[in-house]
């Protein structure tokens, strides 16, 4: 693609809101600059699917251009936007020249973040309401005709639900009672539904469709969402291998994997309790795209000194014609929050857009983003992008 695939595209008229949940960690603030580098025709925009040809080329498909696309969000730590980039930059993660740039715009956007207060040991309807009210207030501030909720924060423990999450009316009672009900990513899924906002699920997590009351709320209110756990890298590789594999009729005998990696997103796998929802969510997608289970030993290594970068390792053992024992390895090299920013700014654009045409409930469609799609058993990539080209065909209609 290149940068005229965007300045051709017709723009909506109507702005967007994008709600960083974790807006100044490094996904986020990957996004942001490369939002404001598109919009800006500074970069071509490599790494966002919405981008290509047969996303751009539907006519009336009215998905909103980067330069539609106003950038809010929380965040508990309250480092400039800019320097954020900047230390990314420093890394190797993104241009400086580009950091440097777009500094005037990464401060206005850095004005919209604001830090939630952690109300300790209070009821969490306290947190609901506070992130309903910052989130209304975003949308009519910056003239959003809708908002998405983009969670992007650290990946969470396991979680398993109980009899407060499956009646909408008795979890309300259960967080207005006390703190502890719900993970972080489903208090935003609750604050996102209950302020008319769309909401995606990024990272591994009870997100929404852990909490059956959630599910509830989103069909009521009419909203979409989507996840969850980006596919961005080994992930990626692994599900067109499995594809491979199954149409070839070879049988894989085991398939181990040794992830090595540094930054936040490291130190957050660091904790085991994380580190299993981020192993158990890679799990699933092998399975359901081998079509069995396999013997699959996967190892997460925090090493700080690799920074913002990460080294996937795999080898996968497999029977040929007459039991013929073979094996193939591969390595995967790359930056997560390069990889995952454009997906990201994907998701956004097309969950917008779904709500405007009237979806509502898990995008299953959207399932070729994720690892552990919500709403979709299907993990073939190649099926996956093909279910993704035709349901955005569908978008090519009224706005609601």
């Amino acid at each position: 693609m290149n940068t005229s695939t965007w300045r051709t595209e017709p723009g909506t008229g109507r702005r967007t809101g994008v709600w960083f949940v974790g807006a100044r960690g490094s996904v986020a603030t990957t996004a942001t600059l490369g939002a404001l580098a598109v919009a800006g025709g500074l970069d071509p925009g490599h790494g966002m699917v919405t981008g290509l040809p047969g996303f751009a080329g539907f006519a009336g498909i009215g998905l909103p251009g980067p330069d539609e696309l106003v950038i809010g969000g929380h965040d508990v730590v309250a480092v400039p936007l800019a320097k954020r980039a900047e230390a990314l930059a420093d890394a190797g993660v993104v241009p400086l020249a580009l950091v440097r740039a777009l500094g005037a715009e990464l401060n206005v956007v850095d004005a919209r973040l604001r830090q939630p207060d952690p109300f300790p040991g209070a009821p969490q309807q306290l947190a609901v309401e506070q992130i309903v009210a910052d989130l209304r207030e975003f949308a009519v501030r910056e003239g959003c005709d809708r908002v998405v909720v983009v969670n992007v924060a650290s990946t969470e423990a396991p979680y398993e639900t109980d009899e407060r999450h499956g009646d909408l009316a008795v979890l309300r009672a259960a967080l207005a009672r006390g703190p502890g009900v719900l993970p972080t990513s489903s208090l935003y899924a609750y604050a996102a539904f209950d302020a008319g906002c769309s909401f995606v699920d990024f990272t591994p997590g009870a997100g929404v469709r852990a909490i059956p009351a959630l599910v509830q709320l989103a069909e009521k209110r009419g909203l979409p969402w989507a996840g969850s756990d980006g596919k961005t890298g080994e992930t990626l590789v692994r599900s067109a291998l499995t594809a491979m594999f199954g149409s070839r009729a070879l049988r894989v005998r085991s398939w181990a994997g040794v992830n090595l990696l540094g930054g936040g997103d490291g130190a957050s796998l660091a904790d085991p309790a994380a580190r299993s929802s981020k192993t158990a969510s890679k799990r699933r997608g092998l399975a359901a795209g081998l079509g069995y289970d396999v013997d699959a030993p996967l190892h997460i290594d925090y090493v700080p000194d690799m920074g913002e970068w990460k080294t996937a390792w795999d080898h996968v053992s497999f029977d040929g014609f007459l039991g013929t024992a073979m094996s193939l390895q591969f390595t995967w090299q790359g930056c997560d929050s390069a990889l995952a920013a454009p997906l990201v700014l994907d998701l956004a654009r097309l969950v917008a857009r779904a709500q405007e045409t009237g979806g509502a409930g898990p995008l299953g469609e959207l399932g070729f983003f994720f690892k552990d799609p919500a709403g979709s058993d299907e993990h073939r990539l190649a099926a996956q992008f093909e279910t993704l080209l035709s349901w955005a065909r569908t978008l090519d209609g009224p706005t609601r």
